[in-house]
């Protein structure tokens, strides 16, 4: 079906995932054959890519960068902060108890 193909590891919200299922439910009862998640999963793709700059989804691809960024902001935040009990000692080591 495919000449050249290649895996892509996905990960989508739960709701949108849903929504593809049933999007390839209401796709099986209108063609009367079976259609899958990712088939459902590789139209949405195509047809999104063929759009070319189109609003919506150049907005959509927005909103995940911003999330993303936040996702980031905050994990790196959390890697700065000393583990919780422990201070610092003179002698660079650090020791359990309060400050």
């Amino acid at each position: 079906m495919f000449d050249n193909k290649t895996s892509v590891l996905l990960i989508l919200p739960q709701n949108v995932v849903d929504r593809a299922r049933a999007f390839a439910g209401e796709a099986t009862m209108n063609f009367k054959r079976s259609v899958s998640l990712q088939m459902v999963l590789r139209a949405f793709v195509d047809e999104g890519l063929s759009r070319h700059g189109d609003r919506a989804v150049l907005a959509n691809v927005a909103r995940q960068v911003e999330a993303v960024r936040q996702i980031r902001r905050r994990a790196e935040g959390q890697r700065n902060e000393p583990p919780t009990g422990l201070r610092k000692v003179s002698n660079g080591s650090a020791k359990v108890g309060r400050r």
